[in-house]
C-alpha cells in the first residue's frame, strides 16, 4: 500500500500561471507574438546563411547552427506555456515533464557549448588572423558543431533517467512556469541533500563554461585595443560585439536562475527570471545577429526578395 502511495503522483500542476479569468489572455498574445518572431527570425537567419555563399565561413555557420537550436530551445517550453495560459487545467504528465526538462536543458547545454566554440573561433580570428583559415577548417567547424550537439544531448541523460526513478508521493504543484530540476526534486520523496548536490554540479558547469568564454573575450578585447588604427579597432570589434551581447544575455540570465544556491526569490521574480532566459533571450538573439550586420541583412533581403535583389543595378 505504501508503495502504491509513493507512485501515485503521475501528473504535476503549474502554479506560476494566472487563471484565464485573471487576465491569462493578456499574456497569451504577447507570448505568441514572441514565439512566432523567434521561430521565423531564427529560421530566416539559418536559411539566409545556408543559401548565401558569401556567408559560408566558420562564424556564420556557427551562428546559423545556434539559430536553428534556438527554434527548438523555445519550442521545448513556450507552446506548453501558451496552452497553460488559456487552459483551466494547467497540468503536465510525469513523462511530459521529464521530456520537457530534458530537451530544454539539453538544448540549453548545446547552446552553451556552441557559444564556447564561437568565442574560441573569434579568439583565433582576431588573435591569430594569419593562421585562421588553416586552423578553422570546414572539417573542424563541422566537428565542433556536431560535438556541441552530441555533448548537449548526452550529458543530461543520466540525470533525467535518475530523476525518473525517484518516488513522488505528493504534493504535485510545481512553482514555476515549466518543468525544472529544483522545483521537481523538491516534490520527490527523497533526501533533500540531492538537491544541493545537483545545484553544485550545475553551478560548476555554468561557472566553468562562463569562465572559458569570458577569458576568450577578455583576451580578444585586449588585442583589439592594441590595434593602432581606429578603423581597424572598429572593424575587429564589430565581428565579435554580437557574440559578446548574446553571451551576456544568455549566461547572465542563466546565472541569476542557477547560481543562487540558498538564496530564494518570490514566485514573481522566479517566473520573471525564468522568462528572461527561456523567452526574452531567444527573442533578442535574431535582432542582435541581424540588426548591426550588413552581410546578414543583405542575405535575409536576398532570401525574402530574390528577384528584387537580383535586378538591383550594379549587382
Amino acid at each position: 500500500m505504501e508503495g502504491a502511495n509513493l507512485s501515485a503522483v503521475m501528473e504535476f500542476v503549474f502554479t506560476g500561471f494566472p487563471q484565464l479569468q485573471d487576465g491569462g489572455l493578456l499574456y497569451f498574445f504577447p507570448l505568441l507574438f514572441i514565439y512566432t518572431f523567434v521561430v521565423v527570425g531564427n529560421l530566416l537567419i539559418f536559411f539566409a546563411v545556408r543559401m548565401d555563399a558569401r556567408l559560408h565561413n566558420p562564424m556564420y555557420n556557427f551562428i546559423s547552427t545556434f539559430s536553428f537550436l534556438e527554434v527548438w530551445y523555445t519550442t521545448a517550453t513556450i507552446p506548453k506555456m501558451l496552452s497553460n495560459l488559456i487552459s483551466e487545467k494547467k497540468t503536465i504528465s510525469m513523462t511530459g515533464c521529464l521530456l520537457q526538462m530534458y530537451f530544454f536543458h539539453s538544448l540549453g547545454n548545446t547552446e552553451g557549448a556552441l557559444l564556447t566554440v564561437m568565442a574560441i573561433d573569434r579568439y583565433v580570428a582576431i588573435c591569430n588572423p594569419l593562421r585562421y583559415l588553416t586552423i578553422m577548417t570546414p572539417r573542424l567547424c563541422a566537428q565542433l558543431s556536431a560535438g556541441s550537439c552530441i555533448f548537449g544531448l548526452l550529458i543530461l541523460l543520466p540525470e533525467i533517467v535518475w530523476i525518473s526513478t525517484l518516488p513522488f508521493c505528493g504534493p504535485n504543484q510545481i512553482h514555476q512556469i515549466f518543468c525544472d530540476f529544483t522545483p521537481l526534486l523538491r516534490l520527490a520523496c527523497t533526501d533533500a541533500s540531492v538537491i544541493l548536490v545537483q545545484d553544485v554540479i550545475h553551478a560548476l558547469a555554468i561557472l566553468i563554461t562562463g569562465l572559458i568564454i569570458s577569458l576568450s573575450y577578455i583576451r580578444i578585447v585586449t588585442v583589439i585595443l592594441g590595434i593602432p588604427s581606429a578603423e581597424g579597432r572598429k572593424k575587429a570589434f564589430s565581428t565579435c560585439a554580437a557574440h559578446i551581447a548574446v553571451f551576456l544575455l544568455f549566461f547572465g540570465s542563466v546565472a541569476l536562475m542557477y547560481l543562487r544556491f540558498s538564496a530564494t526569490y518570490t514566485p514573481f521574480w522566479d517566473a520573471a527570471i525564468a522568462l528572461t532566459f527561456s523567452v526574452l533571450a531567444p527573442f533578442f538573439n535574431p535582432i542582435i545577429y541581424s540588426l548591426r550586420n550588413k552581410d546578414m541583412k543583405d542575405a535575409i533581403k536576398k532570401l525574402l526578395c530574390p528577384q528584387k535583389v537580383f535586378n538591383v543595378p550594379g549587382r
